[in-house]
């Protein structure tokens, strides 16, 4: 099990020039080419996982499905699990294949913690990857979020999401110092749920 650090911003449409920039003198560089990410997240009846992201309970869970359009890879979706302790965040990832995927749109996904969950909200958004030695960087632009039942209950969200991650050690603590905007605790998830059911 691997954990690993990891720190979030947000910041205008405005200010994504700036901090590429910002990103280009501390040496980093493009790891892959940009591309659509599609997640969808499940939750149970009681809306746990958002209630204990929200009050930052730990241990909690987020369940979802990726998938990424357009690309043409061998299995397009994968099931992930991210898990946030007292310890840290880790994510466990599998490939699952189509009828994998309508079983668990048509049936949920038990959990032993969580129990039932369902598909809930689906998020959509234009994903770059940067790297520097084992820092790396990913910066979400045109981010939507869609009520999985109901795709007239959407939110096209204003601002961008930057995530700083590294592997749990010590050599990530001077670049967090001196990162250019003003990191924040918050979830696309959350951020979504909260958009489209809580205004």
């Amino acid at each position: 099990m691997s954990f690993r650090k990891e720190e979030k911003l947000l910041i205008n449409p405005n200010q994504v020039f700036e901090f590429k920039k910002w990103m280009n003198s501390k040496g980093f560089t493009r790891l892959y080419n940009r591309r659509a990410v599609n997640s969808l997240y499940f939750e149970n009846i009681s809306n746990k996982m958002f209630l204990d992201s929200e009050e930052g309970i730990v241990p909690r869970k987020k369940i979802r499905i990726r998938n990424y359009p357009g690309e043409n890879i061998e299995c397009d979706y994968f099931l992930e699990i991210k898990i946030s302790s007292a310890e840290g965040r880790f994510k466990d990832s599998k490939k699952i294949n189509i009828l994998n995927f309508n079983n668990y749109i048509k049936n949920g996904y038990s959990d032993k913690f969580y129990g039932v969950c369902i598909p809930r909200l689906q998020i959509n958004y234009l994903r770059e990857y940067y790297k520097f030695n084992d820092i790396r960087i990913t910066i979400d632009q045109k981010i939507a979020y869609t009520d999985f039942n109901n795709i007239n209950l959407f939110y096209k969200d204003e601002l961008n999401a930057v995530e700083v991650k590294s592997n749990f050690n010590k050599s990530v603590d001077e670049l967090y110092s001196v990162l250019p905007f003003q990191r924040i605790r918050f979830s696309k998830y959350c951020r979504g749920f909260n958009f489209l059911y809580n205004r």
